[in-house]
């Protein structure tokens, strides 16, 4: 089974969990990281999440796991919030931070910089944009490499 199935099959398997649990499914994703691979689920509810949130949603993530037997190789599963300076990865993760502070990363340079942050106005398929300095900023969404909520301390 490809890594993209790994993520769309443990979603299904998260969401009566997490209706359960009464959280929310910010995101799934199974990466590798160094020699180890990792299954993360990332969980969110109004106020955040609490350790206890995030224990009882592994314990029943990894007894569905167990019983499908979905991924024959090692992992670690990880079950945590998004965190606050969390990265925008979908469409509904952009959708619900219009009007927040972003930071945006190209894999390139534009006019010599490639980290910009402002508020994230709109997107579509195929840009993204920013209200940088009172001024509309357009970016290309396959030349961004990562766009998140900035932390404002």
């Amino acid at each position: 089974m490809a890594k993209k199935n790994y993520e769309q099959r443990t979603q299904e398997l998260l969401e009566p969990i997490a209706e359960k649990a009464s959280v929310s499914i910010y995101d799934v994703e199974y990466v590798k990281e160094g020699k180890d691979w990792y299954l993360r689920a990332f969980i969110d509810k109004d106020g955040g999440v609490t350790i206890d949130d995030c224990e009882r949603v592994s314990r029943a993530l990894s007894d569905s796991l167990d019983a499908e037997d979905l991924i024959a190789d090692a992992y670690i599963l990880e079950v945590s919030s998004p965190g606050l300076g969390r990265t925008l990865k979908k469409d509904k993760h952009l959708e619900m931070s219009i009007g927040e502070m972003v930071e945006l990363k190209t894999y390139t340079p534009i006019e010599k910089q490639k980290e910009f942050s402002g508020i994230l106005q709109a997107f579509d398929k195929e840009t993204v944009t920013l209200e940088t300095d009172g001024t509309a900023r357009v970016f290309v969404r396959s030349e961004v490499a990562r766009i998140r909520l900035a932390l404002d301390f």
